[in-house]
Formats: C-alpha cells, sequence, structure tokens
C-alpha cells in the first residue's frame, strides 16, 4: 500500500498536467493563428495548408488599419467607456458592499438575496426595456447608457465579491476607528477601502474587461452615432459589406491590438487578482 499511493498520485498528477497542457494549447492556438494573421497579406491568408509563420512578415498592417479605418476614434471612444465603467464599478460597488456588509439595517438581507436574483436575468432579456427607457429619457446615441448604469452599483457581482471579502476584515479595526470619532465614510476610505486592494484589483479587471469588450451594448445605443463607436463595433465593421471579401488581415490586426491592453492589465495585476478571488479577508 505503501509503495501503490505514492504511484498512484504521480498518475493523477500527470493526468491532471495533460488535461491543463491540452486545454492550455486549445486556448493558445486561436491567438497564435490571430497574430499570425494579422502579419499575412490577403494571398497569404487564402493559402491551404495554412502557414504559421508568415513568409514575409507584413508588420505593415499594424499601420495600415489605422489608414482604412478611423481606429484613434474608436480607442478614445473605448477609453471613455472603459473609464467611467472602471471607476464608477469599484467606487459605488464598494460602497452599496460596504453596507451590506458593515451596516445594520432591517431587511438587510432580504435586500441582498433580491439583488443576487438580478444575476439570474440574462441581459439580453433587459436590452429591450433598457432601450425604451433609455429612448425615452433622450440617452440613445449618446454616451450615458453606457457610462451612467456603472456609477449607480448596477453590477451585483462586483457588490456580491466585495461584500464577501469586507466581511473578512476583523472588526475590531473598524470598532477601535468609531472609538475614536471617526465616521462609516471614513472607515470605509481610510481602513476597508485601503486593506481591500486584492479585491479591488479583481474588479477592476473584471469592469475593464466587460468594458472593453462590450459589444452588443454600443452597437444598439450607438447605432446613429458612428462617431461615438468604440473598438468593438469597429472590428465588426471591418469584416467586409455585400459581396466584397472581408479585410481579415486588418481584422486581426485590430483584434490583436484590443488583446494587447488586456494582458497589460492582466499582467500588472495578476497577484491581486488571484488573491482578490480566492481569499475572504483578512484573518482575525
Amino acid at each position: 500500500m505503501t509503495v501503490q499511493a505514492p504511484r498512484a498520485q504521480l498518475i493523477t498528477r500527470l493526468l491532471i498536467h495533460l488535461i491543463l497542457l491540452v486545454g492550455s494549447v486549445v486556448m493558445i492556438v486561436p491567438l497564435l493563428w490571430t497574430v499570425s494573421t494579422s502579419l499575412k497579406t490577403l494571398q497569404q491568408i487564402a493559402i491551404w495548408p495554412p502557414e504559421w509563420i508568415p513568409d514575409p512578415v507584413v508588420w505593415s498592417n499594424y499601420v495600415e488599419v489605422f489608414r482604412v479605418a478611423p481606429v484613434g476614434l474608436w480607442l478614445r471612444n473605448s477609453l471613455v467607456i472603459v473609464i467611467a465603467n472602471v471607476v464608477g464599478s469599484v467606487i459605488t460597488c464598494a460602497f452599496v458592499a460596504y453596507g451590506f456588509a458593515r451596516l445594520q439595517f432591517p431587511g438587510r438581507e432580504a435586500l441582498f438575496l433580491l439583488l443576487l436574483s438580478t444575476l439570474m436575468m440574462p441581459y439580453i432579456v433587459r436590452l429591450i426595456p433598457l432601450f425604451v427607457l433609455y429612448n425615452q429619457i433622450g440617452w440613445i446615441n449618446t454616451f450615458l447608457p453606457l457610462v451612467v448604469p456603472p456609477l449607480l452599483a448596477r453590477n451585483p457581482f462586483f457588490i456580491f465579491l466585495l461584500r464577501q471579502f469586507f466581511m473578512g476584515i476583523p472588526h475590531e479595526l473598524t470598532d477601535a476607528a468609531r472609538i475614536d470619532g471617526c465616521s462609516e465614510f471614513g472607515i470605509w476610505w481610510r481602513i476597508v477601502m485601503p486593506l481591500s486592494k486584492p479585491a479591488l484589483a479583481a474588479v477592476t479587471i473584471f469592469a475593464f474587461q466587460q468594458a472593453w469588450d462590450n459589444f452588443l451594448a454600443p452597437l444598439v445605443y450607438l447605432a446613429g452615432r458612428p462617431d461615438l463607436r468604440p473598438l468593438s463595433v469597429g472590428l465588426y465593421l471591418l469584416r467586409g459589406g455585400a459581396g466584397q471579401l472581408p479585410d481579415t488581415h486588418y481584422m486581426m490586426a485590430l483584434s490583436v491590438l484590443m488583446i494587447i491592453p488586456m494582458l497589460i492589465i492582466f499582467a500588472l495585476g495578476q497577484r491581486y487578482f488571484i488573491q482578490g478571488v480566492t481569499m475572504t479577508g483578512l484573518k482575525g
């Protein structure tokens, strides 16, 4: 038994690593194909079997995509949406999460369960009612439907994540601050927020990813304003029109440009991101 147990553990670990390796290959192949295609001409893309290493490498695709499409304008619009979503989600969701985690008020648990129940409703179900509402108040063809809701703590998942983290912070810290005369806002801003960097980093990365990759909402709400389109919608426009071949090499070049910011922000916040997802707070 003493010999077979380590052998069984070794086989189990090998199988786990094999499954992870296969999964990694499945995930990385589309990314490698995107990068490879972004460095080809249309003639090279049509070659079968496909060539993974283009010859020659056409770096000019990354310059030409700015000439054939208003990528700079799309990038500016994306940054406006992303900054509003990230700042709004982090600040307002943390504020609401603090109330659910630390303040006692009638109906708190029922209200929190009602908030979590909204996670069960797909966004596509709410799209038409939201469009009608925004149209009646004159928000269609403006940035307002994309930037105002995040400023009102509209993401229940972020609130849930931050609430669970806040509940793990020792009450002795906040009680001591109250004794010293600190207000609830001061406790939230000066004590809870600095101690919650991992959870805040996780929310920041999630909010950035959702806003940066958001396609359906800008496509619907900004349909009448081409000058307000973000990169996600602009990439869709490069697919080519009826009877035309899509500019695949330009599409892949722009796709790579869209992927790079996500890789950078995840690389910068990876340590905090993993802690924020796995931890529930400080150990008392």
